[in-house]
């Protein structure tokens, strides 16, 4: 591949709700652009973007892939990013790397949530957006209803650019609004110039082709006072002005143009492709990167190939056979196969081999990647946030905000002496995906795999087995119950064994009380030496390891003070192991008197979630057994509610919620105190603690 002026790079991010077209449109690009040699179906599995075997197996995008291609002497770089909120990190990695977001959006369901997410994160990142309604060639499929729906929920910026005209049902020709041409498609996808629409073709359709024309117009006149200027005199605008305003106004970000496609017919995908050329804003005009220097100074980052290299990989995949593979973003200088760069994270040197440009998981070796491009090097240590410069400016752009894990299960291994390779494995995979954690469990010693929801691990675990050769399960976490005492009692502890020669005598009194703490407080009030002090330590840490098991479950005892207020030794018998075993024999007994009780960890939530929804969400923390706390306006139409709910109860709540709000609303849970369970629980968690140990 030849190397390209930043003026003639494209870098797409395509996003949108799972199942609205996006890798059939990117397949379609492909092809329009003479790049693959069959326009493949995600169905069969022959898509160039979704060529991962679970993502073949299952049907859906799992990965944002890379497709780079040439067209018109441009370099465009296709990000295709899944819709599935569970891998909603692949879609905020796709668009940092991109300037522009093309939302698909089909023309059979209309906006939904994920176009919603897709619009928001792409604004929240200062990206240029564009709508793209696929499946226009759908028996169901109502363009203008759509087109309605977009300006209803994103406002006025949303303007026609390509639109179809319609006849008895069907679609007869696509209009261009800019070119003011119609064009029909053959059934190659072809495009023939043919007469615009007239009142005969549809009664409404001339009013709707003025009033879109004017809805053009309108955009493209905010742009520049100029242009303002002559829209109110009732001038036409000419056909570069139109083009040059709508570059503009998507640049700023107050123009998103339409337009629509049938990736299984091709109609549009030509008008689409002209539209990436002269629409969509090149590396070097979109606003400047900001980056801190050495001293935290932030500074702007010009994109030009004679500014020091700065490079920043947005994602990481683990290729078993490869190894790591980076994608990155480069945003200034030039990045050169075999040279090095500092990673401004770790401040080491990276040496940079091998090159590549992606077109899905096609690799064409490069030398040289310059300001603006997207490249792939590879068996490099940088991780994904990671910015790679020169050594004359070393920088650190800003890092991507990921959703944090909020659905957690247990990883155990199918067969004996794999763990060493699960742990191995999921690094790979955690360092794939920021959004996947897997640690263990301080208190129930389990390894936990978490993430954004149920098909998220299990992909995860899926990669492990086919990328590593690990099988696991998945099984729901145990909770980590505590016990404690509510009274306070003196007990006895004797233990006495004679067997020949030395025999064993410990002998102790302790007082048992409840107190405040995470595990257990010792004192000694012994008077007159009825307990020499040599054995104190004996009798502390038979304590102490008594208390790793209380008497109703077996859990860990918190809350609890020993004291050791009397007791006897034997001048020959006696020994430490004897004051030990004694020690445990009277904690036994203490805490069947003292009345235990079981606890259990109980956490600070804080759901967002849309005003309509808030309503069930309480009705669901109560049944959860969870206090509300109070709630707050975060922003318009949206709404934080504040509760203390017990941990055992929210496993799947993750799921609930989704499902409730559509997957707008979200939730944090962290681990604030123990509370005592209530009574009628106690049977069944006894039992269920029983049953995993």
């Amino acid at each position: 591949m030849k190397h390209y002026d930043v003026n003639k790079i494209r870098n797409i991010a395509l996003a949108g709700h799972n199942g609205s077209g996006k890798t059939s449109l990117a397949e379609a690009l492909l092809y329009k652009a003479g790049v693959s040699d069959r326009l493949g179906k995600t169905a069969d599995g022959t898509t160039v973007c979704d060529y991962d075997p679970e993502e073949v197996k299952r049907g859906i995008s799992i990965n944002t892939s890379l497709a780079s291609f040439e067209y018109n002497d441009f370099k465009i770089n296709v990000l295709d990013t899944p819709g599935l909120f569970d891998f909603a990190s692949e879609m905020i990695e796709g668009i940092r790397a991109s300037d522009t977001v093309m939302i698909t959006v089909s023309a059979k369901s209309g906006v939904k949530v994920g176009a919603r997410k897709a619009y928001d994160e792409a604004v929240k990142q200062g990206k240029s957006t564009m709508f793209v309604v696929t499946k226009i060639d759908d028996k169901d499929a109502n363009f203008f209803n759509v087109l309605t729906e977009l300006k209803t929920v994103f406002g006025p910026t949303v303007c026609p650019v390509v639109v179809p005209v319609i006849q008895n049902g069907a679609i007869v020709s696509y209009v261009n609004l800019i070119e003011m041409k119609a064009y029909k498609y053959d059934d190659k996808g072809n495009a023939v110039e043919t007469d615009m629409p007239t009142a005969e073709i549809s009664e409404k359709f001339e009013y709707r082709i003025d009033g879109l024309i004017a809805a053009v117009s309108e955009a493209v006149a905010e742009t520049s006072d100029e242009l303002m200027e002559k829209f109110f005199e009732g001038e036409a605008f000419t056909q570069k002005e139109l083009i040059d305003g709508i570059h503009d106004g998507m640049n700023r970000g107050i123009i998103t143009p339409v337009v629509c496609t049938s990736a299984t017919e091709l109609a549009g995908i030509d008008m689409l492709l002209k539209e990436i050329e002269l629409l969509l804003p090149s590396p070097c005009e979109v606003p400047a990167a900001e980056a801190a220097d050495a001293d935290e100074n932030i500074i702007e980052v010009e994109c030009s190939a004679d500014a020091p290299l700065a490079a920043y990989i947005f994602k990481t995949i683990a290729d078993p056979f490869v190894g790591k593979m980076s994608m990155i973003r480069v945003m200034s200088g030039k990045l050169e196969s075999n040279s090095e760069a500092v990673n401004s994270a770790s401040g080491a040197s990276e040496k940079i081999g091998k090159l590549c440009s992606l077109c899905g998981k096609k690799q064409t070796e490069v030398t040289c990647a310059q300001a603006g491009d997207i490249v792939v090097a590879s068996k490099i240590n940088a991780n994904t946030g990671d910015t790679l410069c020169a050594s004359s400016r070393v920088i650190s752009l800003s890092d991507m905000d990921f959703p944090k894990p909020c659905y957690s299960m247990a990883v155990k291994a199918k067969a004996q002496g794999d763990e060493a390779k699960i742990s191995s494995g999921m690094q790979r995979l955690t360092e794939e995906d920021p959004t996947l954690t897997y640690s263990q469990d301080e208190n129930t010693k389990e390894q936990i795999l978490a993430g954004l929801g149920e098909q998220h691990l299990e992909v995860a675990a899926a990669k492990l087995k086919g990328k590593f050769g690990v099988d696991v399960e998945l099984t729901v976490p145990k909770i980590a119950y505590r016990e404690t005492i509510r009274k306070k009692v003196k007990v006895e502890g004797k233990h006495k064994k004679q067997s020949g020669g030395h025999g064993q005598y410990g002998h102790v009194w302790i007082e048992f009380e409840p107190c405040v703490s995470d595990g257990l407080v010792f004192e000694e009030k012994v008077f007159g030496g009825a307990v020499p002090k040599n054995y104190f330590p004996a009798v502390q840490k038979g304590l102490e390891e008594s208390v790793k098991k209380g008497v109703l479950a077996g859990c860990p005892v918190v809350g609890l003070k020993a004291i050791l207020v009397d007791g006897s030794y034997h001048p020959v018998d006696s020994s430490e192991m004897a004051f030990k075993t004694a020690a445990s024999i009277a904690y036994k007994e203490g805490l069947r008197q003292a009345d235990p009780v079981m606890l259990e960890p109980i956490g600070e939530l804080k759901v967002t979630a849309p005003d309509d929804n808030t309503g069930d969400i309480m009705g669901e923390l109560n049944k959860r057994r969870g206090r509300v706390l109070g709630m707050e306006p975060v922003s318009h139409g949206v709404t934080m509610i504040q509760a203390e709910v017990p941990m055992r109860e929210m496993h799947d709540f993750a799921m609930y919620l989704r499902q409730t709000t559509r997957g707008l609303g979200s939730f944090s849970l962290e681990f604030m105190r123990y509370e005592q369970l209530p009574a009628n629980l106690l049977t069944e968690v006894i039992m269920a603690v029983n049953a995993d140990n």
